[in-house]
């Protein structure tokens, strides 16, 4: 990993518990740290609310701004960009689909709000390829003239980590990633 002790730093966080281990790991190392929560996939709106909630708990825990990205789930340009892989396995287009989407934001947010670097807590899921993750972030990052750092959060027990921080501060741990398309089979058709 390059020397970020000089850098202004903006994490992608996708959730609570996946962030605690992550801004564990970020806070001391930064000059200045904010996330970032974006995660337009999240369905249904309840689900995202939930989400976002147990975000706010965190951020003042590492004493870390929390920038709240928009709820988009129901927009147009959301939809028709999953509607063509809703029948494939999850970790399949769409997932690259979604982190391509919420990756690009977070290095637009990152140009926005003035910080130098961005990463993003999705590298820490066992269920997630780092090496996608890293790929679409460094495109992301160039796009908008922003460094992308990455990472392999899973590296050193960080999910297992997340989980302990998770457990320790009471927050909610969600059942799945988040779009309506990796909802279990019975919430899903209970939705309907």
């Amino acid at each position: 990993m390059r020397d970020v002790r000089s850098r202004n730093v903006l994490v992608h966080a996708c959730c609570a518990p996946d962030s605690t281990a992550v801004l564990d790991w970020w806070k001391p190392l930064v000059k200045r740290l904010a996330v970032y929560f974006y995660n337009p996939n999240v369905y249904p709106q309840e689900e995202y609310e939930r989400r976002l909630k147990a975000m706010r708990p965190v951020s003042r825990r590492w004493g870390i701004e929390l920038v709240e990205g928009e709820y988009e789930a129901d927009a147009p340009a959301f939809n028709s960009a999953f509607e063509p892989y809703a029948l494939e396995a999850e970790g399949g287009k769409r997932c690259a689909v979604c982190f391509e989407m919420r990756l690009r934001a977070a290095a637009q947010k990152t140009h926005e709000l003035g910080f130098d670097s961005f990463a993003t807590t999705l590298t820490i899921s066992p269920h997630k390829s780092h090496s996608l993750i890293n790929a679409l972030g460094a495109q992301a990052g160039a796009q908008f003239g922003v460094d992308y750092i990455p990472t392999n959060f899973k590296r050193h027990e960080g999910f297992k980590r997340s989980v302990e921080l998770s457990r320790e501060l009471g927050l909610y741990r969600q059942r799945y990633c988040g779009c309506r398309y990796s909802m279990p089979e019975k919430a899903r058709a209970d939705d309907i």
